[in-house]
């Protein structure tokens, strides 16, 4: 293995961002159908209808399922515009939300040490 780091570039890239939204899309379509009991059987017509007003649960399920894609392919750009593109071309070699390292101050110079005036 390669002591490279990664690139913010190789980090943020597009299709794992569409991946990620994708996988909550199922997820979120797959929850509705277990809760609006898609996979059970149905015993008479009346419980098949459905109390959904002609929405059958499929239907439900696909409709949520597109939601949260889209609600989550959204949120992520609005994350991806966070970052300066300056700092894309950068080496991630730190936490992120860290503060830029400093070289420590001597305690004479930090603000309530050394004389008052």
């Amino acid at each position: 293995m390669s002591d490279e780091k990664p690139t913010r570039r190789d980090i943020l890239r597009p299709l794992h961002l569409l991946g990620i939204a994708l996988a909550c899309g199922v997820f979120a379509a797959i929850v509705t159908l277990v809760s609006t009991g898609a996979f059970t059987a149905r015993v008479n017509s009346a419980i098949a209808s459905g109390t959904y007003d002609g929405l059958t649960p499929i239907a439900l399920g696909l409709v949520v399922g597109g939601g949260a894609f889209i609600v989550t392919l959204l949120f992520l750009a609005m994350l991806i515009l966070v970052v300066d593109p300056a700092d894309v071309t950068k080496t991630v070699d730190r936490p992120v939300l860290f503060d830029p390292e400093t070289p420590d101050e001597p305690e004479s110079d930090k603000p309530g040490h050394g004389a008052s005036s």
